[in-house]
């Protein structure tokens, strides 16, 4: 069963520096029908405009996941790190038992665009701390594990029973996954357009998926092609 989630059905957050588009009930914005999905707890969409950013804050007990589109993250944190996380970059920070950061758009000019994906941890109290990976041109044209329980071989490392696949398909490209029984699935297209299992998904939209046994996505031959976050699911 494939049940979607258009774009223009998420949540929005809008300020003079933020547009935020929320997949998941968070801050301000609230559905009972929209609180996560298994573990998969928050995809936030985030333009934030130049020299702007969101200031010290906290997270506990959160596997948080940063994939930046366009631009670059200053990043800050409480365990004294401060790394900059360019367009291409995945970034894991597990706050465990407790952290603050920052993140910034150090640009004097650009807007910066990037997901913040939230996944409930396996444990509370884990030790905090982050990792940071360049997927550079290894998504193209197949699905790339990005994330994951056991983590290494380019993939970061969480502390949950879940895989995060990042795919890039050409015009007319297709790539295929096949799901465990009794495993859900979601999707978020993060450019483009493509179809998935025969349906038709754009950029922002999103589909949880429960009892399929194989996903099949399919970039249209009339457009630039697509990419697409796949999440495996507990």
């Amino acid at each position: 069963m494939i049940t979607l989630r258009k774009a223009s059905e998420r949540g929005l957050s809008k300020l003079d520096w933020l547009n935020s588009r929320h997949t998941f009930s968070f801050a301000e914005y609230f559905d009972p029908k929209e609180n996560g999905f298994s573990v998969l707890r928050v995809i936030n969409d985030d333009w934030i405009a130049a020299a702007k950013g969101f200031g010290a804050h906290a997270h506990r007990d959160m596997e948080i996941i940063t994939y930046v589109l366009q631009g670059a993250v200053e990043h800050r944190d409480s365990l004294g790190t401060r790394s900059l996380i360019p367009a291409g970059d995945v970034q894991r920070m597990t706050a465990g038992t407790g952290i603050e950061h920052s993140e910034f758009n150090p640009s004097p000019t650009a807007a910066l665009h990037l997901l913040q994906i939230w996944i409930l941890p396996e444990a509370a109290g884990i030790k905090p701390g982050y990792e940071q990976k360049t997927l550079g041109d290894r998504t193209k044209g197949r699905l790339s594990l990005v994330a994951s329980h056991v983590g290494g071989d380019g993939a970061l490392k969480i502390h949950q029973d879940t895989d995060l696949y990042i795919g890039s398909l050409g015009r007319g490209q297709s790539l295929d996954k096949e799901l465990a029984t009794g495993r859900k699935a979601y999707v978020h297209v993060s450019r483009g357009k493509l179809s998935l299992n025969g349906v038709a998904l754009a950029e922002g939209d999103g589909a949880k998926i429960a009892n399929e046994s194989r996903l099949k996505f399919a970039a249209p031959q009339d457009a630039e092609g697509a990419e697409v976050l796949l999440f495996d699911l507990p």
